[in-house]
């Protein structure tokens, strides 16, 4: 590039990022002051998040690609994010919520990620004057431009920390203007952009110079990454090779396994490409093979992944999180099949995985449209599947999430909420009008039930009664620990009062509390704690050492070397009593 061209470069990329910080600094304002565009979010929506992110196309490529292109690409990419955007705010705006409080963080960063993507799909077609360039070049803009951007945005870190240092100095010698300076928003902004915008040019310049060394060290880091696929397929193998012998039970007693799933699926995607760079050279023969072989580990993984989304979805009926969940696994399973045949199929270094990055690197940016427009909103698949289920019998009123839709939904839940209202169901068109006329979100109650899955229960042989397992614990497990937090506990079942009839106690340390079962349920009646530090009542119950005192004027426990004196619920703490004889038979 000539000094003149570089000269007329650097000079629009500075008006650029000048015009960005002035128009959001103009944006904050309104917002700040409930001036116009802030009253219209459907306006200002779609204003801010342009501002906001749109220029950093011109600002990347505006020396790589030609111009009619690059303005195409930039009106197309702030048409694509105005309707993002009008969406988000048509979903999110009531009467009094205005200006930016309808969008929400996914939205910036769902822009942010479909705006990568795209682009560097874009720029190398554009360079290559070819639907599709080669796949080292989409590689290779990849690498340089996150380069780019991590300079940049440490430049501009350091411009802030350079006005924050200078402020403290001047303050220390009584001149406070400096410091008042960077506070003020009319200075922060265009600032901001303009710094910015100068980083972008100097890392364009600097990475253009020392291509040869930008590679070098991106070469290096995703060597040392690809190192760590041999370990991740271990990892994976040892953990389906386990499960067999395990079973899916604890597994799905996680309540977080698709996501887990997913995440390993992520981590094997992300190591088989650092070791495939570029695929102009194969690399070291252990991973090759190492590739080949997280390859057909995703199989497996994502088929898990599936199965456990669609137990919970069958359950439970969507909600915004699985959707996001499901869009997660359409494209691992992209990847598993793309990767897969390339390594089953390919004579050479598993060439195919080319054409499947590029294909889902698109189905990406459609599935991120999609998700952030009425075609496959969260909220409204999540709304549209709870009222069926509630409409059909598969939930009852009673338990039905009316907050979800009132407060968790958008638009979408208010309007279902308003045709409900006027339910055949007297039940649920009663509690959706009194969601409706609910202000706030109602506190979700804390004692949500003992941690099931994860308790141990004694003696050896017993088993907590099931209605125990089933009752409504909202209702029945007040004041217990163990309910309240679903900490880890332990279990006694045992027979406390002579009745014939097994209590059921839960233990949280050295304290017990003890719950029997009566007409509306199991209740908590009593307490049962001993007074001396240090007991290790845990190891006592493994090793079975609980028995009763003598029946006599009150019963106490005996765990181990511990006397656990049981005390009424309501009737408060008092004195142990002198210890009782001990004529007692060991529980099995």
């Amino acid at each position: 590039m000539s000094a003149k061209a570089t000269r007329i470069a650097a000079l629009t990329r500075l008006a650029i990022g000048l015009a960005q910080g002035i128009a959001l600094f103009l944006l904050q304002k309104a917002d700040e002051s409930k001036a116009w565009p802030a009253t219209a979010p459907m306006l200002y929506a779609p204003l801010l998040v342009c501002a906001l992110t749109v220029p950093l196309i011109p600002l990347s490529a505006l020396s790589a690609m030609r111009r009619t292109a690059l303005l195409g690409w930039s009106a197309v990419a702030a048409a694509l994010v105005a309707i993002l955007a009008i969406h988000a705010a048509w979903v999110g705006a009531t009467p009094d919520r205005l200006g930016a409080g309808p969008l929400s963080p996914p939205l910036f960063i769902a822009v942010a990620a479909l705006l990568f993507i795209a682009h560097h799909l874009i720029q190398p077609a554009e360079a290559a004057g070819k639907p599709v360039a080669p796949y080292a070049d989409y590689f290779d803009l990849v690498g340089t431009n996150a380069v780019r951007l991590f300079l940049s945005l440490a430049f501009t870190g350091a411009f802030w920390l350079l006005l924050f240092l200078a402020g403290a100095l001047f303050k220390l010698i009584g001149v406070e203007a400096i410091q008042k300076l960077i506070g003020e928003t009319a200075f922060a902004f265009p600032a901001t952009g303009l710094m910015f915008a100068a980083a972008v040019h100097m890392a364009v310049q600097l990475t253009e110079a020392r291509a040869g060394l930008v590679r070098g060290v991106r070469t290096v880091g995703l060597v040392l990454l690809a190192w760590l696929l041999p370990l991740m397929v271990t990892i994976a193998g040892g953990f389906l090779a386990t499960l067999p012998f395990t079973g899916l039970a604890p597994l799905w007693s996680t309540k977080a396994a698709a996501s887990l799933l997913l995440s390993a699926a992520a981590a094997l995607i992300v190591l088989i490409n650092a070791a495939y760079q570029d695929g102009l050279e194969p690399p070291n023969a252990i991973l090759r093979w190492a590739a080949r072989a997280a390859s057909l580990l995703l199989i497996p993984i994502v088929i898990l992944t599936a199965y456990a989304l669609w137990l919970r979805i069958h359950q439970y009926g969507l909600t915004p999180d699985r959707v996001m969940a499901t869009t997660y696994l359409i494209v691992a399973t992209g990847f598993t099949v793309g990767y897969t045949l390339a390594a089953l199929r390919s004579a050479t270094w598993m060439k195919p995985l080319e054409r499947t990055n590029l294909v889902m690197a698109a189905v990406s940016v459609l599935l991120l449209i999609a998700l952030f427009t009425p075609i496959a909103d969260p909220a409204r698949l999540s709304v549209a599947s709870q009222v069926k289920r509630l409409e059909s019998g598969k939930v009852s009123a009673e338990k039905f999430d009316f907050q979800f839709l009132r407060f968790d939904s958008g638009r979408y839940g208010r309007l279902a909420l308003e045709r409900l209202r006027v339910s055949r169901d007297p039940e649920i068109a009663r509690l959706a009008a009194k969601a409706d006329a609910a202000n706030e979100k109602a506190a979700t109650p804390a004692n949500t039930g003992p941690d099931f899955a994860h308790m141990a229960v004694y003696p050896a042989g017993k088993t907590l009664p099931a209605s125990f397992r089933q009752q409504d614990w909202s209702l029945h497990g007040a004041d217990s620990t163990c309910t309240y937090t679903r900490m880890r506990c332990s279990a006694l079942v045992i027979d406390i009062d002579g009745d014939g009839t097994d209590e059921v106690l839960l233990a949280s340390g050295a304290t017990f509390d003890v719950f029997k079962l009566s007409a509306d349920g199991w209740r908590r009646v009593a307490q049962a704690s001993g007074v001396c530090p240090g007991a290790d009542i845990d190891a006592a119950l493994e090793a079975g050492q609980v028995t009763m005192s003598e029946p006599t004027a009150r019963r106490d426990i005996l765990v181990g070397g511990q006397r656990l004196s049981v005390v009424p619920a309501g009737e408060g703490c008092r004195a142990p009593p002198p210890p009782l004889r001990d004529g007692l038979v060991k529980l099995p």
